[in-house]
């Protein structure tokens, strides 16, 4: 049943506007943005099905290549286009806190930031976030990917894009494919080497985050590791 043929206070968009988006499941904010199903599925089933492809995580989805959510029945390229406009502007507006206000008066938003736009990566990435001297964001890039050691993660290089950036600190992340969020003994002696380069520019590593799709990111300043 199309879902203009459900009762209006079953509908989702009626439902918004009356109650809030916070009433509403998953599946039918989904739904709200798709607006329409396809031949004998409404907006909402396709919403749950489109789901269930990820196991019900939305960091997943977020995480999704646009081409392949374009491959998938009742989505196309271009509903798979503004899927990802929207991820990305919500990625946006989480950073904006981080530009305007101390990141470390913001924890929370460090690690929503990080989840949905790490968590989810099918391979490893070395990720910074630049700061001022007042902790504010500069910018965020991806220094390196691949298996994370001190061979394949340059100090230079990190002192050098810290110097481009004129940055006072830093936060650094790296995210770990396996789920599995605790910290090798090879990310502990990395963090150590990172941190006294950077110290030889008057650069503070504030943090060093490991994060994964599941837990939310750990903190190696939270476990006394930096």
């Amino acid at each position: 049943m199309a879902i203009r043929d459900w009762p209006e206070a079953e509908r989702p968009r009626e439902r918004l506007l009356q109650q809030g988006a916070a009433a509403l499941s998953d599946a039918e904010l989904l739904a709200i943005f798709l607006r329409v199903g396809i031949v004998g599925k409404s907006a909402v089933d396709l919403a749950r099905e489109l789901l269930s492809r990820f196991d019900g995580d939305l960091a997943a989805l977020a995480a999704a290549d646009a081409k392949e959510l374009a491959r998938l029945p009742g989505i196309g390229p271009a509903k798979a286009a503004q899927l990802m406009a929207s991820l990305e502007l919500a990625r946006r507006a989480l950073t904006n806190p981080l530009r305007t206000r101390d990141a470390l008066a913001s924890p929370q938003a460090v690690r929503d930031w990080l989840r949905l736009s790490l968590g989810h990566l099918p391979h490893e990435v070395f990720v910074a976030l630049w700061l001022d001297a007042q902790n504010r964001l500069i910018a965020s890039e991806e220094l390196f990917r691949g298996t994370l050691t001190q061979t394949s993660v340059y100090p230079r290089e990190v002192v050098k894009r810290a110097l481009t950036h004129n940055a006072g600190a830093v936060i650094l992340a790296h995210n770990h494919p396996s789920g599995f969020a605790e910290p090798s003994r090879a990310d502990e002696m990395l963090t150590s080497a990172l941190k006294q380069a950077l110290a030889l520019i008057d650069v503070k590593l504030l943090d060093h985050f490991v994060v994964t799709g599941g837990a939310a990111p750990l903190s190696f300043a939270e476990r006394g590791l930096i």
